[in-house]
């Protein structure tokens, strides 16, 4: 009798998933467990606190609105801060920072005046290439 109400309790809170995080540029990923109707946000902090706590590197800071949680699984764009971590059925993810805009450039070209918008409609496997800068030198 005291098992199923145990139960019961168990269904009230949500169902409870062990996540990893993979962060972009770390030696391996996170593991932690959450409730599958915590927000991504939620999720985010926490990675970051469990980051720094392990003493990981690089250092990422503790800002969570620096950076964004990708789903390798369900495409391409980040997901939404304010969604619950269960709704798309994944266990991996992935934690990159958010670009930095860059400045305009005053070059004279015909680019002069354009703002670069990265991460605006591009893929984050192509954002995450260009940001390891994987380039063959030849000799």
């Amino acid at each position: 009798m005291l098992l199923s109400k145990h139960k019961k309790n168990q269904n009230a809170k949500g169902n409870r998933l062990l996540i990893s995080i993979n962060v972009l540029g770390s030696a391996g990923p996170i593991r932690f467990v959450v409730n599958e109707e915590e927000l991504v946000a939620t999720v985010i902090d926490t990675a970051l606190k469990s980051y720094a706590r392990e003493g990981r590197l690089p250092v990422l800071g503790s800002d969570l609105n620096d950076f964004m949680l990708y789903c390798p699984y369900v495409g391409t764009d980040a997901l939404s801060p304010l969604e619950a971590i269960g709704s798309h059925g994944a266990r991996n993810f992935m934690l990159c920072k958010k670009p930095q805009p860059e400045k305009l450039e005053n070059n004279g070209g015909p680019t002069a005046g354009v703002i670069s918008r990265k991460g605006s409609g591009g893929s984050w496997k192509a954002w995450i290439n260009k940001s390891l800068n994987l380039k063959i030198s030849s000799h």
